[in-house]
């Protein structure tokens, strides 16, 4: 009875809470936030001044009195009480926008493997920053059902979802993750890997900003069309403004190692899995999803190397954000997926 009254009188919000970006997504309206994980926090008075994109457009241009902080590293809370505020203002413009009397139920995707510590101070700061009743979920997991893989089915299915921080690789089969694999090599890694060669070729510093829209324009990792564009920067021998030509093929010189990391560590995941799910692997092909999938020849690599089809889902950026919208439609028959930590669920 009492669930029925809640579902009336408060929200279900799923929130992708990502290491670069933090969708959220409020049942009956889809996904209503799409926000950069940065926090712009005045560190005299503690105060936070901006959340979001225009605490991004922030960053490398503040004063010294006001930092702007990512408060997630590598998909963990590195800074709790950022990361409190940051929920916080997500989950209540969120639920400002379909009022309701009760405080939200909240989903919440987490990397695969997390420890138990770091599953708990995501549980911690979402209920701090106004949840009823909060829930986890491992991000794969969440993105294979938001691309309706069929996870309930005896099939092996194999997801790479490519965040900011990480990349979680899992197998997922009979509604449970068999196997999986959390690698650092994400958006994040490349967007350094360009800083450093930008410093070390051309003897130019960029920020990552700037490194970021490179890696989105003219990034790749198989050869194609040439691209460039034109970077600027500040010179390492004269410290003034310099601005210099740089090409597809500087960018995937720039980030080849991490990509080689990158594709070795499926390689290892292929050669660990049962040889019956393996067989259906082969069958079904791999699912890329997250940021990272679109970066372009991706796919094409994956699939040369490992010899089995690999096919990027439709709007890679949001599967994990449309997965916590289904399972709040139905928390009940999703329960099994769910992690540790969450408030309890009434029995099927």
């Amino acid at each position: 009875m009492f669930d029925k009254l809640y579902k009336l009188i408060s929200n279900d919000i799923g929130i992708d809470l990502g290491t670069s970006n933090t969708l959220v997504y409020l049942k009956n309206h889809g996904i209503v936030i799409n926000e950069p994980s940065v926090v712009a926090v005045n560190i005299k008075t503690n105060q936070i001044l901006a959340v979001g994109m225009k605490a991004k457009e922030m960053l490398g241009r503040t004063p010294g009195h006001i930092k702007a902080i990512r408060p997630l590293v590598d998909g963990v809370i590195s800074d709790f009480e950022v990361t409190e505020e940051m929920l916080s203002y997500l989950i209540n413009k969120a639920d400002k926008m379909s009022k309701k009397l009760a405080k939200p139920r909240v989903l919440i995707g987490v990397p695969s493997g997390t420890t138990n510590v770091e599953t708990r101070a995501v549980y911690d700061a979402a209920r701090s920053a106004g949840a009823r009743e909060v829930f986890l979920v491992e991000e794969p997991m969440a993105a294979a059902i938001g691309i309706r893989l069929p996870i309930k089915e005896p099939v092996g299915s194999m997801i790479i979802d490519i965040g900011g921080g990480t990349t979680d690789v899992a197998v997922i089969s009979l509604g449970g993750i068999v196997k999986s694999k959390n690698l650092k090599v994400a958006g994040d890694r490349l967007n350094n890997d360009i800083i450093s060669y930008m410093r070390d070729e051309f003897k130019i510093l960029i920020g990552e900003r700037t490194a970021e829209i490179v890696k989105i324009a003219i990034g790749s990792v198989i050869p194609g069309e040439y691209m460039e564009r034109l970077v600027h920067g500040r010179d390492l021998l004269t410290g003034l403004p310099r601005e210099v030509v740089v090409t597809d093929s500087d960018i995937r010189e720039a980030f080849s190692l991490s990509i080689k990391e990158l594709v070795e560590g499926v390689k290892d995941m292929l050669e660990s899995i049962p040889p019956e799910i393996l067989s259906d692997i082969m069958h079904q092909g791999i699912t890329l999803s997250g940021g990272g999938a679109l970066l372009s020849g991706l796919d094409r690599l994956l699939q040369s190397v490992l010899k089995i089809p690999v096919y990027v889902v439709d709007d890679p950026l949001t599967s994990v954000a449309r997965g916590t919208g289904i399972i709040l439609d139905d928390l009940i028959s999703y329960q099994e997926v769910l992690i540790g930590n969450q408030d309890e669920l009434p029995p099927r």
